[in-house]
């Protein structure tokens, strides 16, 4: 199970720190994949700085819960992606649904490993 946690997350630190970083700089690079400034982009920016540090944060603490909780919102936002963007063929949408691949692999671990126990509010 903590194999595939640190995977899990490794994944979001390796992938969010330069998305993270070029968009902290205005980019061309990110003017390309997610077009120009906007204040959602900015949104999107702090979304993502969010992730990156809960994903740091959970690798010297990882708790099963806390980590799946993350893991779920990004699933669902992921596999959400190709609705909201209406295609399948942007590679963000791509990437998404390939990183979304790991979690869900992550979640069903974490579930098959911590049981009724990991929904337990006690």
């Amino acid at each position: 199970m903590k194999t595939m946690i640190y995977l899990s997350l490794g994944l979001n630190i390796l992938v969010l720190i330069p998305i993270v970083v070029l968009m902290a700089i205005n980019s061309p690079i990110v003017d390309e994949a997610w077009g120009e400034f906007t204040a959602a982009r900015g949104i999107l920016m702090s979304i993502y700085l969010s992730i990156l540090v809960v994903s740091v944060f959970l690798v010297f603490r990882p708790v099963p819960s806390f980590v799946a909780a993350l893991l779920i919102v990004q699933v669902v936002y992921k596999l959400t992606t190709p609705f909201t963007v209406g295609t399948v063929l942007n590679p963000i949408v791509i990437s998404n649904l390939a990183i979304s691949a790991l979690h869900i692999a992550t979640l069903v671990t974490i579930f098959a490993f911590m049981g009724n126990r990991i929904l337990q509010s006690d």
